[in-house]
């Protein structure tokens, strides 16, 4: 049975499952499922824990094995079993299965921790046979367009009291990272008295901006459409002191994807044929942003903005007069759907 995450401590106080299904790319809302679980089991004093790490090579008899040991300290134990990124394949599929069907005559409890479970996988034989008597704990990261009521009804747990203008400019300064939002609000409920009003003048004065900017941020901002972010990683990148060549690099290469991408496209193959044709293949959760920036990005826009990017390289190398950061930012917007605002340059630096 599913259970979004805000909802398992309730179902968990109601009934402790044989099994619970973590599933999920979210750290912090993972983390804590992971934990409720935990807590649940101590209550109905399971004090017994015992963790298998799936790496590669793992022998999935011992799934089994410890199923079959008996409890040093009761009649039950919780078993986690931690996959992380790694797949189940067959044998790890027919393992969970088996495991199922001989939990009618067990008191134990297997927690299982592991990345997102797509469609397909979620109608596989293991998943169905484990879902019948489990739950299944999904971990979403939070839509932006949510996420300031996240974080106002985040507050409240530490005891804080955080409008929504106050909100939606942390889920800013943390670039949607709801570890780091939260680790502020932890410090912002030391520094402040019990049932503070946070408005977003203090927010902006004494929350670190935690954003991490790298190029991948970048293009995917890119690819998206986001142009208000796009400008704000530009504007981190350059303060971080990140390098153009490396910057110039990135989107050079999303040009180069996405031209590719168009020209298999027009040899009348399907979009997912195209993704798996390039090299390396483009990862399922990523095609989505592709196919925006495929829609929105014609094939004559493309080349002249990879003409442009050539452009740039010289202007890196210091022969042309173009300056490299503007440039960077004119490249990265114009590919996120904007236009470059540089004005004061010649036209036949810029993008038309």
């Amino acid at each position: 049975m599913k259970v979004f995450a805000d909802k398992l401590p309730e179902a968990l106080a109601k009934k402790l499952p044989p099994v619970v299904i973590v599933a999920g790319e979210e750290p912090l809302q993972h983390m804590e499922a992971c934990d409720a679980v935990r807590a649940a089991a101590r209550e109905r004093g399971i004090e017994e824990r015992e963790v298998l790490h799936v790496e590669a090579n793992f022998a999935w008899g011992q799934l089994h094995e410890t199923a079959s040991n008996l409890s040093l300290f009761g009649a039950s134990k919780l078993i986690e079993l931690r996959l992380g990124g790694h797949s189940l394949g067959q044998e790890g599929g027919r393992a969970l299965k088996e495991h199922a069907e001989r939990l009618a005559g067990s008191d134990d409890v297997l927690l299982i921790s592991m990345g997102k479970l797509d469609f397909r996988q979620q109608k596989s034989a293991w998943f169905q046979a484990l879902d019948k008597v489990g739950l299944f704990v999904p971990v979403w990261p939070v839509d932006a367009s949510r996420l300031g009521f996240w974080l106002r009804d985040r507050a409240e747990r530490h005891g804080l009291g955080l409008d929504l203008d106050a909100a939606r400019l942390l889920g800013e300064r943390t670039e949607g990272n709801l570890l780091a939002a939260d680790q502020e609000l932890q410090k912002l409920a030391l520094l402040m008295p019990p049932g503070s009003k946070v408005t977003a003048r203090q927010i902006a004065g004494d929350v670190e901006d935690s954003a991490r900017f790298d190029v991948f941020t970048l293009v995917d901002a890119c690819l998206k459409g986001e142009q208000a972010r796009v400008s704000r990683i530009i504007a981190g990148l350059r303060s971080e002191g990140v390098e153009t060549p490396i910057v110039l690099w990135a989107l050079t290469r999303e040009l180069r994807t996405l031209l590719s991408l168009q020209q298999h496209l027009d040899q009348g193959q399907s979009f997912e044929h195209a993704c798996k044709a390039q090299k390396p293949a483009i990862f399922e959760k990523r095609r989505p942003a592709y196919q925006q920036a495929i829609a929105r990005l014609p094939s004559r826009r493309l080349h002249k903005l990879l003409l442009f990017a050539q452009r740039l390289d010289l202007a890196i190398k210091g022969a042309s007069p173009l300056p490299p950061w503007d440039g960077l930012h004119d490249l990265a917007l114009t590919l996120a759907g904007g236009r470059g605002p540089l004005a004061e340059l010649p036209s036949s630096y810029r993008i038309g």
